[in-house]
């Protein structure tokens, strides 16, 4: 070859190498089960609104922000659907910047293994992929993950997937507690401890076990991800079957890297629990900039008010002056809210209507649902068209398809699934015909004859229960055949922990892999604190006869209350796990406050119970115990007097309501004398507290309650009797050194001692004065330095 030729060609290989490659994403639109049934039975997850803009809007948004160009849509279900809403988007725009080209995959794809092994099949992809699901909601910035997953590619050619998990508190609401998660990561030091195979350890020195990451389902891929689940093909889950196949085996020899993100939200709507806590997500602004009054991805446009409600800008919503619009609640254009109303942590869609009276509670209303006067629905998803006519009850977990219509004066039992009779559906799908006329007649034929089979076991006394103008059919709950070989994700008991409104309280969560020890004592520590707010949200004891309007208002209230007390529980989760700084989460504190036009008192309870939970019990006490209390107060302690008022004499007050009622009795006596060493409170705010009545336990029931409040009082008498003790000590030494020069003031060094487990005086006394002698020792030590 010539030099000129060889020139030239040198030339262009390099302007093909610096040319940027168009980042491409693969969505697997479908969702391969059935959580959301039957609102799913005619429509793909994937379409179903979340906070009044279709997922696959939201997914679509989500990769946009993260630079993607290229997006591949991978559907079977419903495909036609999925082909027009994609059309009919703001995305199909050559000004959107975004290509996206739907694929139909074969009748066969029945898992997401299936869906990869035809996107091989197509040879679309060129180079490395972003692979996420169709309901995805993500303020992450992919692109920073991509980068490092090539640079990481350059040294190791085996690395095939980056893996994107989100770092967060324990008790996040969007972590499953249906399809949990534990990660063990190599190359970080370690700092938890379990039992694991030897061959782990022989290959990886350093190894982290951790449950602390949310897996946000946003993968990485390089380009051979394709073809070695066509190679394998008993490859049907992404993570049980690939990544576990990948990492154990002996014949491939690839890695699989996780990226743990320490900042933005990313979250998946896996099941109806999830749809309720992704929601609430949104309209608490954490998906920023993806909120609705801003980059709404269904190109709505709303007002964002105080307490995070949204209203439609374009002046259709009516609102009776008399009705009542709870926090976190969003409202969709030409919506209407009757006289005395109430809705609250709710989503309603365009053209919805409460009837006057009625009360929607952390509901979701889809486009033109109709409720009743003097209805109540709560903790529901409640489908498009849907009518629920006057004095009808929906309990919590209900889903009702589109169209159905209910009552009037029905009583919905919690969790009933409904939809319509297949005649009604299917007079009222004739206007769909043009958008679905090459439906594939698998996915009609497979419908109707699950319809027909639901229809074919249907309970007249049920039935009549829902009314003389129900139109609706009731689905059976979920039932295991012995003989049946079902996913253990989708056995019944399972899926009630992945189901709205459902704390499964009823259910024994002892069984191998379905809580974790540190989850149980989360839990222990939730009830501690329900039983210290006195407040449980979830319980469906708060209802209230329809008959007693103003028992409704004040019922909302207390809703509002809760519903305020478990967001600033979770800002404290995220504040504690992810390391914020006391300005950082004061200030957080403040915005929720404000929002909810609460008092101090809540926030101050809140936080002080979220800083003592969080203290160790150290088996022994003694110093280390001590270590433990002064190390956490020193951290955050100062978050207690920053939340927007400073009253050291309720700090005290509500440490005693919590340590008196929680397994910290023993911690009161240290955990205030850590407060009074960083100055949060004094001497003289410790005897206002010890002076007042209640103090004592006066009018406190029941009477265990008010032995411990009388023990916190005992602790608190020793303190104040050193501080009188050290104040005649002070005056001692003055009167020995007049005339001599001024000395600085003693430190302070009150009693230290742990709450004594008997009321004996003696006892008491006894090691009061050993804490008195070792407090002396102390000051004459530090006065010999001094």
């Amino acid at each position: 070859m010539s030099p000129n030729t060889a020139g030239s060609s040198t030339g262009k290989d390099k302007l093909i190498t610096d040319e940027e490659e168009v980042l491409q994403a693969v969505i697997l639109a479908d969702s391969f089960n059935k959580r959301f049934k039957p609102l799913t039975t005619h429509k793909p997850r994937c379409l179903l609104p979340i906070c009044n803009a279709p997922l696959l809007d939201w997914t679509f948004e989500s990769l946009a922000l993260a630079g993607v160009q290229e997006i591949f849509v991978i559907c079977r279900s419903h495909a036609e659907l999925v082909k027009t809403a994609i059309k009919n988007s703001k995305w199909s725009k050559p000004s959107a910047g975004l290509k996206i080209v739907p694929i139909v995959t074969a009748k066969e794809t029945f898992t997401p293994g299936d869906a990869m092994r035809d996107i091989y099949t197509h040879g679309i992809i060129t180079s490395d992929f972003v692979l996420v699901t169709g309901d995805l909601v993500s303020n992450i910035r992919i692109g920073d993950v991509v980068r490092e997953h090539k640079e990481r590619r350059k040294t190791d050619k085996d690395a095939i997937m980056t893996m994107v998990v989100k770092q967060s508190g324990v008790n996040h609401r969007t972590r499953s507690r249906g399809d949990s998660a534990v990660f063990a990561v190599t190359g970080y030091p370690p700092k938890k401890y379990a039992s694991i195979p030897r061959e782990i350890l022989k290959e990886h020195l350093e190894v982290e076990i951790r449950n602390d990451l949310i897996d946000c389902s946003i993968d990485i891929c390089s380009v051979e991800v394709p073809s070695l689940f066509q190679d394998n093909f008993d490859y049907g889950d992404v993570r049980r079957d690939f990544v576990h196949g990948v990492l154990t085996s002996d014949l491939l020899m690839k890695s699989i890297y996780c990226y743990i993100a320490k900042e933005g939200y990313a979250a998946r709507v896996r099941d109806t629990r999830s749809y309720d806590s992704i929601s609430k997500d949104i309209l608490s602004r954490w998906t920023f900039p993806l909120v609705p009054d801003d980059n709404h991805p269904g190109g709505h446009s709303y007002e964002h008010l105080r307490g995070n409600k949204y209203i439609a800008k374009d002046n259709s919503v009516i609102l009776s002056r008399t009705c009542k619009i709870g926090n976190n609640t969003l409202i969709g254009s030409k919506s209407q809210i009757a006289d005395n109303a109430q809705v609250t942590a709710s989503v309603l869609g365009q053209r919805c209507i409460v009837g006057a009276g009625s009360v929607v509670r952390n509901s979701y209303l889809f486009d033109g649902a109709v409720i009743g006067p003097n209805c109540v629905v709560e903790h529901s998803i409640i489908g498009s068209g849907v009518h629920i006519k006057e004095r009808t009850r929906v309990e919590r977990g209900c889903l009702i398809a589109d169209g159905v219509v209910v009552g009037p004066q029905a009583t919905l039992a919690p969790f009933s699934r409904l939809s319509k009779r297949r005649q009604d559906s299917d007079e009222d799908d004739e206007e769909f015909e043009d958008a679905e006329e090459q439906h594939e007649e698998e996915d009609e034929v497979k419908v109707d004859s699950e319809l027909e089979d639901v229809e074919a076991n249907q309970d007249p006394e049920a039935l009549a229960k829902l009314g003389p103008g129900t139109n609706a059919i009731i689905w059976p709950p979920p039932a295991v055949d012995e003989d049946e070989d079902i996913d253990e994700l989708e056995h019944p008991d399972n899926q009630r922990l992945m189901r709205i409104g459902d704390n499964a309280s009823d259910l024994v969560l002892s069984d191998p892999g379905s809580v974790t020890s540190s989850s149980s004592e989360s839990d222990s520590d939730d009830d501690d604190d329900e039983h210290f707010y006195d407040s449980n949200p979830a319980s469906s004891t708060t209802s209230l006869p329809l008959s007693t309007p103003s028992n409704l208002v004040a019922q909302a209230d207390s809703a509002v209350i809760s519903e305020f007390q478990q967001e600033v529980k979770q800002s404290l989760d995220r504040a504690f796990a992810e390391g914020h700084s006391v300005d950082n989460a004061a200030v957080e504190l403040k915005t929720l406050r404000m929002a909810s036009n609460v008092s101090l008192r809540l926030v101050r309870e809140a936080v002080i119970a979220a800083i003592v939970s969080r203290i160790k019990i150290i088996a022994g006490g003694g110093i280390p115990q001590r270590q433990e209390i002064a190390s956490m107060i020193a951290r955050w302690g100062g978050l207690i007097d920053k939340i927007g008022g400073v009253d050291p004499v309720e700090t005290v007050e509500i440490l005693q309501e919590y340590c008196a009622s929680s397994d910290r009795l023993p911690l009161f006596g240290q955990i205030l004398a850590a407060l009074y060493q960083d100055d949060i409170v004094d001497e003289d705010d410790i005897r206002a507290w010890h002076g007042k009545s209640k103090s004592q336990g006066q009018d406190v029931k029941p009477t265990s309650l008010r032995d411990n409040y009388n023990k916190c009082w005992v602790t608190g008498a020793h303190m104040i009797k050193q501080f009188d003790e050290q104040d005649s000590d002070e005056e001692s030494e003055e009167d020995s050194d007049d005339g001599s020069e001024s000395r600085e003031p003693a430190v302070k060094n009150p009693v230290t001692k742990e709450l004594p487990p008997t009321s004996a005086n003696s006892s008491e006394e006894g090691s009061c004065e050993e804490s008195e002698e070792e407090g002396d020792e102390g000051n004459t030590d530090e006065d010999d330095s001094e």
